[in-house]
């Protein structure tokens, strides 16, 4: 099974590329974050003409989850556990095969003297928590998506210039590496222990051109989703495309069960 996720920072901006990519890199499970529409709104129809189911938690302007698979998708959460008050669209959690799977964009987090890297601590919390309760389940789990987390310095082309970034704090890398000890492996990591990869590319001073990005974007796995990892990888390919997302997709595959 391959799955991949991306932040394509607007759905409707980047459907072409979306279409494009998934012909040539033929994903059984796509994991979409930072949609910006609701789900009336999402273009189902190229969807459907590339022959995947979709299950969408939209929301206007912001956000937005989705996962599209060639398998059949059982919903099990629209939402992540811990805070029936929040309504931001970041999460959303099907069983498709035997494999669990999870669509996640998590909050950014800046300016850090605001409400908003509050906000992000909290629901890193609650991921955390869920996190653990699908551990005891003792399934294959792909966590995946936008974790708006640089775990290391190794991880980022200006460890000094984002020192104080919400990607980069101390609090924020600390819950990521709590979800490493609970038990979850970093697919990409795994597979690329010393590599230099990046999956997003700020739109501004040449980032890109110049290879100056962040590791963002995450396949965390559980133990038994870890065994049956075969390799992971960053696809560069559509962010060099026309006006493409920020962000590129990063996959994994895995061995049948």
């Amino acid at each position: 099974m391959k799955i991949a996720t991306w932040n394509v920072n607007s759905i409707k901006v980047r459907i072409p590329h979306l279409v494009e990519w998934v012909k040539q890199a033929d994903p059984d499970v796509i994991l979409l974050q930072e949609l910006k529409t609701t789900k009336d709104q999402f273009p189902r129809l190229a969807v459907d003409e590339l022959g995947y189911n979709m299950t969408v938690v939209g929301q206007k302007t912001y956000n937005g989850v989705a996962i599209l698979s060639k398998l059949p998708i059982e919903v099990e959460q629209t939402a992540l556990p811990g805070d029936p008050s929040d309504e931001q669209a970041r999460y959303v959690e099907a069983v498709i095969g035997n494999v669990r799977i999870a669509s996640i964009y998590l909050p950014n987090g800046n300016p850090i003297d605001t409400e908003k890297f509050s906000y992000k601590l909290k629901w890193m919390d609650r991921l955390l928590t869920h996190a653990r309760s699908l551990l005891a389940l003792e399934e294959a789990v792909v966590l995946a998506g936008d974790f708006n987390v640089c775990p290391t310095d190794n991880d980022v082309h200006d460890p000094k210039g984002f020192a104080d970034d919400a990607l980069c704090r101390p609090e924020s890398r600390s819950r990521f590496r709590e979800l490493c000890h609970s038990g979850f492996t970093d697919a990409l990591r795994a597979c690329h222990p010393q590599r230099g990869l990046y999956t997003y590319w700020d739109y501004q001073a040449g980032r890109w051109s110049r290879d100056e990005g962040l590791r963002i974007d995450h396949l965390m796995l559980s133990p038994q989703a870890t065994d049956r990892l075969i390799t992971s990888d960053v696809d560069r390919t559509p962010r060099g495309m026309e006006k493409p997302s920020d962000h590129t997709p990063v996959w994994c595959e895995l061995q049948s069960a």
